[in-house]
């Protein structure tokens, strides 16, 4: 995973770009990503103004926030002039893209190139705008593998559980709950898992979709917790009061977090004496234990947790 990839993101939280309410609001609250909605939050009839709202948002301060914006899918009319007008813009301000209902490796295609053009035209760094792709469908998820490696722009997949359930013809109204009489466990595990191994056979992070019962916590929490156990890095979240449980799922102990910033340590002292490889406290720690660390670092400082450890070297 890159560095740019390893960059938190426990909760995203959706915000509709036509509320100049909403988007102040968001700047303050505690979601390491948000993205301003250019797509189902705004009516058609709002969404040129919308634009504008955006962008100007996009230039206010947001801490450190990773600050996304989702245009409309590619097959839309409104999916150029978004990311034209966004970028030309508040291009400065922004880190990431969310292009919604990726179907296959040609739209991110489509994306890359564009913003490509887009910033050489305004005079921004070649690549300094990330892609997130989501996936929502049947097609989507059929051509993971191959959306997963379509650019290297490319810094999380994020799963759309309503366009998905709809994809598919689930029998549920509430999106990301359980559909009515499925008694197999988990309906969605086989869609999570492999959006989750395409993210990471191309160095991604994977972020699930929203839990749209927004009264209900204990669902909320469940339905974090069980992503989070098997590797993913982040949720989406639709209401400022789900941020903090999602925040909790994806944190990681203080234990973890200690242990991670010891090994970053380690590593960078043998490392700088020539070995790749070396032992602490009994463990193998190499590049690949490097890289774990690097995620468990960055949630654990995201988290607000403080070192209550440090790595003293060896005696000669």
């Amino acid at each position: 995973m890159s560095a740019r990839a390893s960059r938190p993101r426990r909760t995203t939280l959706a915000v509709p770009g036509s509320s100049p309410r909403f988007l102040e609001k968001a700047r303050g609250l505690p979601a390491d990503e948000v993205f301003l909605d250019l797509e189902d939050a705004v009516a058609p009839s709002a969404k040129a103004g919308a634009r504008a709202q955006v962008a100007s948002a996009l230039r206010a301060d947001w801490g450190t926030k990773i600050r996304a914006v989702r245009v409309n899918d590619a097959s839309t009319g409104w999916a150029y002039r978004d990311v034209a007008d966004i970028v030309e813009q508040a291009g400065a301000y922004l880190d990431a893209i969310v292009l919604p209902k990726v179907s296959g490796p040609r739209d991110i295609s489509w994306l890359d190139l564009l913003l490509s053009q887009i910033e050489q035209a305004a005079g921004l760094p070649a690549g300094k705008i990330a892609i997130e792709a989501q996936i929502e469908d049947a097609a989507g998820l059929a051509a993971v593998d191959q959306i997963a490696a379509a650019s290297p722009r490319l810094e999380s997949l994020v799963f759309g559980p309503a366009d998905f359930m709809a994809s598919l013809g689930m029998r549920s109204l509430t999106v990301g709950a359980q559909p009515a009489g499925y008694t197999g466990g988990d309906a969605f595990h086989y869609a999570h898992l492999r959006i989750l191994v395409a993210a990471r056979a191309n160095g991604l992070q994977a972020i699930d979709g929203p839990f749209a019962a927004i009264g209900d916590l204990d669902g909320l929490q469940r339905s974090a917790a069980s992503v989070a156990a098997i590797g993913y890095d982040g949720k989406w979240v639709i209401h400022p009061g789900q941020i903090d449980t999602v925040n909790a799922e994806f944190s990681p102990s203080q234990a973890d977090y200690d242990r991670a910033e010891l090994l970053l340590e380690a590593h960078a002292y043998y490392e700088g004496r020539g070995l790749g490889a070396a032992r602490l406290d009994g463990e193998m720690i190499d590049e690949a234990s490097r890289k774990m660390a690097l995620v468990a670092a960055a949630r654990g400082r995201a988290a607000g947790l403080a070192r209550t450890s440090s790595f003293t070297p060896p005696a000669d």
